[in-house]
């Protein structure tokens, strides 16, 4: 922790390295740690309760007065109606923890007013912690990080999430995959949200995007890619996103590039647009649509100077 941080912040930090801490005991011995089921491909285990309590513990010690938004306990603890709300996933990327997988992540947000203000993300497997405070920038273990320079769809590496749960519209996913899949150097899954958008942050990947999310699945890391120069909204490009269940990220040009091509899937769409996606699905196959790389460039500029030093 930092005396050149947001007090909060270094509170948060405490919390996700306790949490951390017992991730990584778990993972020495995955095979004897107990799972349940919450529905179909929805996994929680005894590590994320434990997690979460040692994060909500943390937390209320340092901040009695604030509301709490977590994963596994909701809103039962904490106070009701405080405008602090700290947002909490104690084990994004559970079903790869217990397979031994090592992509998962602590993910701890403070919304102050409804607005995110602190965000951190800790890989307990890596030792990488990012975090942001509004205004301040975002850093990755202390150094400053900002999305990656590129300005063309063609050249870029773009993160994802599949859909794995009962009523997923998994046609129309495979037709916009598809179609970002032939316009990009590659699509990833790695199969955790909140480490897929600090990747975006720090300049890993170039865009992301994902349906069917929770607000603590991408509080901390929405803060993260917008203090470290990129744009985050939902699939049409609107910025109030956080309980849509529609995640779109990427740097500011290829935000740009992204909103034609995903926001006709967004529920969000036209009445056109959606009708045009169920033909595409109900064929098999992606929509025609133009060439990304061609597409206006509507949120350049929106974004802070990508030129600006690390």
């Amino acid at each position: 922790m930092s005396s050149n941080l947001h007090p909060m912040l270094n509170v948060a930090i405490k919390a996700a390295r306790a949490a951390g801490a017992i991730i990584n005991r778990a993972a020495l011995d995955v095979e004897a740690v107990r799972i349940s089921q919450k529905q179909v491909n929805d996994f929680v285990t005894e590590v994320d309760h434990a997690a979460e309590k040692i994060i909500i513990e943390t937390l209320l010690t340092a901040y009695p007065g604030h509301g709490i938004l977590a994963e596994e306990s909701g809103s039962e603890y904490g106070a009701k109606d405080s405008e602090f709300v700290w947002i909490i996933d104690p084990l994004d990327g559970t079903t790869n923890f217990i397979h031994g997988f090592p992509v998962y992540c602590v993910s701890i947000a403070l919304s102050v007013k409804g607005k995110i203000e602190q965000a951190v993300i800790y890989d307990p497997s890596r030792n990488d912690l990012f975090t942001a405070t509004k205004g301040r920038g975002a850093y990755m273990n202390d150094r400053r990080i900002r999305v990656s320079k590129r300005t063309q769809l063609k050249d870029c590496l773009i993160s994802t999430g599949f859909p794995f749960r009962p009523g997923d519209n998994f046609k129309a996913y495979m037709n916009m995959m598809g179609e970002v899949m032939q316009r990009t150097a590659g699509i990833r899954r790695p199969g955790s949200a909140a480490l897929d958008l600090a990747y975006v942050a720090a300049g890993f990947a170039d865009g992301f995007f994902e349906s069917g999310l929770s607000i603590w699945d991408i509080a901390a890391g929405s803060l993260l890619v917008t203090e470290a120069g990129g744009l985050v909204g939902n699939f049409t490009g609107e910025a109030e996103f956080l309980e849509q269940r529609e995640c779109l990220a990427g740097t500011p040009r290829i935000y740009g590039q992204l909103v034609p091509i995903l926001g006709k899937y967004s529920k969000f769409a036209s009445a056109g647009d959606k009708a045009a996606v169920r033909q595409a699905a109900d064929a098999g196959e992606p929509d025609a649509a133009p060439a990304a790389d061609a597409a206006p460039d509507a949120q350049d500029g929106a974004a802070k100077d990508e030129s600006a030093p690390l």
